[in-house]
């Protein structure tokens, strides 16, 4: 069950930023040298450099960047430190502010385990009345999808438990949900009826779209306690 988390793919996702800002950090000091004039023997600085930098009339003869190479290495420097940065940026925003992939109002097709479309046709095949599976609905969270004798109820129940946020599953025996951490349990359409659990699992509107299995935000009253949704 915790492969429909998406929490795991966001860390994935910080980790692959955060070593290609490492790279791109190296990549700026490796192109920063390669500007400066090599130095060897600096121990005896004050003696060599007052030998031959020096001319009689006391003018400079050492290593200066032209006034075009020096724009050129500001340029590099700039555009490499800017890289590594932006990438770092990016990859805390994704972390902290997930796609929601289009969940804001619209209907989200689900996806199963592996990401592919969820169809209805598919899902009457392999599924007998009372049934219940997670898909990856709204915002990729594990939802659970209710079979009827016909298909399918036009709603689905969040599979993540208001306590601590454990991916709650179906008890057939007990036919309610139960979650194995700490014992929290609802009904079989998601009302909390034991504790610690404060609160019902969130609901979302199910229904068709071309075919397949999609869900979209509930925003309207809780059925099954009549208070507005804490989750919208």
């Amino acid at each position: 069950m915790s492969g429909f988390r998406s929490a795991a793919m966001a860390r994935r996702q910080l980790r692959r930023s955060l070593a290609l800002g490492a790279l791109a950090l190296v990549a700026c000091y490796m192109l920063s040298t390669a500007f400066v004039a090599p130095s060897f023997g600096r121990a005896d600085a004050g003696h060599v450099e007052s030998a031959v930098s020096m001319r009689a009339g006391g003018e400079y003869t050492g290593f200066v960047p032209d006034m075009q190479r020096r724009t050129l290495m500001n340029l590099v420097v700039v555009a490499a430190t800017a890289v590594p940065t932006l990438v770092l940026l990016g990859a805390f925003a994704y972390y902290f502010y997930p796609n929601v992939g289009g969940g804001g109002g619209g209907a989200t097709v689900c996806g199963d385990k592996t990401g592919n479309p969820v169809t209805l046709e598919g899902w009457k095949k392999t599924h007998r009345a009372n049934d219940r599976e997670l898909v990856q609905g709204l915002k990729g969270d594990p939802t659970w999808i209710i079979t009827t004798e016909d298909g399918i109820k036009d709603f689905g129940v969040g599979a993540v438990c208001t306590h601590l946020g454990c991916t709650v599953p179906w008890n057939i025996a007990a036919n309610r949900f139960c979650c194995p951490c700490h014992g929290s349990q609802y009904d079989e359409n998601g009302k909390v009826v034991r504790g610690p659990a404060p609160l019902s699992l969130p609901l979302a509107h199910v229904s068709v779209v071309d075919g397949n299995i999609a869900v979209s935000p509930w925003t309207e009253t809780d059925f099954r306690t009549g208070l507005d949704p804490w989750w919208a």
